[in-house]
């Protein structure tokens, strides 16, 4: 079944996302966060828990709600039997939220990245469009993004592809150079900035921390060559001052 929006095959978004999830390997928080931001696309852990055991069935327990197309109380029935019957407290609604929304919006965006850079694809539908949930819960960051549109092949999507966020809702999706054209969108070539008035600098917006990547790609520094001088040098000490932390 095609999806008139995106053009494309859902069928092979979802068996992508399906992939990304069973190719992740579990890790302790501590383990996680000494990983750079490639290898932390690669692995899974979840907050307050150490046990091999418990992360794996975690991650079995998304991968198959993502597989099987179970729902989040699914998800937090099972994942609470399992707890409760080893001797840990079972997830609260607001936690089991968090877990399993970011993990499914991040294999469903991998899935769909997969799609969106086939090379037919990418020569049908050469422009994304960066969209949001459009409601009033849409972070002030995130809502600078909404609607803009740049090139397929823009470095923006090393640092603005989503999920931005712990629970972001955002996504993007194709365009064919008349869909832009007919949009009356301007293609950007820029990152979202605030100004300080009174100074006239520039400021740089950027996604939630430790959510400035494309974990859909193999390999996610950005090219920054192709960066605006100001945004490469705001990028770097972004990048700097998180490794610091």
């Amino acid at each position: 079944m095609k999806n008139a929006e995106y053009g494309l095959t859902e069928n092979l978004i979802f068996k992508e996302a399906v992939a990304f999830l069973k190719k992740k390997k579990t890790l302790t928080a501590d383990e996680y966060k000494l990983l750079d931001e490639e290898s932390r696309a690669k692995a899974f852990t979840v907050s307050g828990y150490t046990s091999m055991e418990v992360l794996q069935t975690f991650l079995n327990e998304l991968s198959d709600a993502c597989e099987q197309g179970k729902t989040k109380k699914d998800f937090m029935d099972n994942m609470n039997d399992f707890l409760l019957r080893n001797g840990y407290t079972g997830l609260n609604p607001f936690k089991a939220d968090v877990i399993f929304r970011t993990n499914m919006q991040t294999a469903y965006n991998a899935g769909h990245y997969k799609s969106m850079t086939d090379p037919t694809t990418m020569k049908l539908r050469p422009y994304w469009k960066y969209t949001t949930a459009g409601d009033g819960q849409v972070r002030e960051t995130h809502a600078m993004m909404e609607g803009r549109i740049y090139r397929a092949d823009d470095p923006i999507w090393d640092i603005w592809y989503p999920p931005n966020g712990f629970r972001c809702r955002c996504s993007v999706v194709s365009m064919t150079k008349a869909q832009v054209e007919r949009s009356g969108v301007e293609v950007s070539k820029s990152a979202p900035y605030d100004i300080d008035f009174s100074t006239g600098e520039i400021k740089y917006r950027f996604p939630d921390k430790g959510f400035s990547n494309n974990p859909a790609k193999s390999a996610w520094k950005p090219d920054l060559s192709g960066f605006d001088p100001a945004l490469k040098k705001e990028f770097k000490q972004r990048e700097n001052k998180d490794i610091e932390k």
